[in-house]
């Protein structure tokens, strides 16, 4: 009966680990469907998402504050759910500021929302094969570091460009809002980097 109740402990953090990271590529594919076609509708899907997010983290927290024993390491489970849930904290940022400052999406956005959210399925596929397939999710992370890497070459293409002579004052305004939703963008994918290497953290130590 100890041993049940241990393993469905394991499987109920793995469990909400697993459903924060579905969310966040469900956040993110709206993220990718709003610069396709930008509606509010859309911007207040990814809110929404994010919203269902936090309460899994709210619950997982609690849950950690709670057990004794956990499958890896408390600090490394507080520490993945953190980053999982601050990926999809930048996403519902970026829309909000895409629609607050009317700023429309360029070809520099686009490429880095594709490339995050194949990063955030990476993320996802990760976490959900920890227990079973330590291996497997630490490939999953590798690839996630790899995504992350090419967002940020997007990234510093992006504001060589911005920064071209801006003919006027217009000019000088719209480089400002761009250049904080490709911050934002940019947080996500250090976000996704880090909860990469938790993941591979805690593949290192449950080998």
């Amino acid at each position: 009966m100890r041993f049940f109740s241990r393993r469905k402990k394991e499987n109920r953090f793995l469990e909400l680990l697993t459903k924060q990271a579905e969310y966040t590529v469900e956040g993110m594919e709206a993220l990718k469907l709003y610069m396709k076609g930008p509606d509010k509708k859309i911007a207040e899907q990814v809110s929404k998402i994010e919203s269902e997010a936090d309460e899994v983290r709210r619950i997982l927290i609690d849950e950690l504050n709670r057990t004794f024993v956990t499958p890896f390491d408390r600090e490394d489970i507080f520490a993945l759910s953190l980053t999982i849930d601050d990926i999809l904290d930048y996403a519902e940022e970026t829309t909000d500021r895409m629609v607050t400052l009317n700023v429309k999406p360029n070809k520099y956005i686009k490429r880095m929302v594709d490339l995050l959210t194949d990063a955030a399925m990476e993320i996802y596929r990760g976490v959900s094969e920890l227990i079973e397939h330590p291996n497997v999710a630490n490939d999953h992370a590798v690839r996630a570091k790899a995504l992350e890497n090419r967002v940020e070459q997007v990234y510093r293409e992006a504001l060589a460009d911005l920064f071209r002579d801006p003919e006027d004052l217009n000019g000088v305004m719209e480089i400002l809002k761009l250049r904080e939703i490709y911050r934002h963008l940019s947080n996500a994918a250090d976000r996704g980097d880090q909860a990469a290497n938790v993941i591979g953290d805690i593949v290192v130590k449950w080998l």
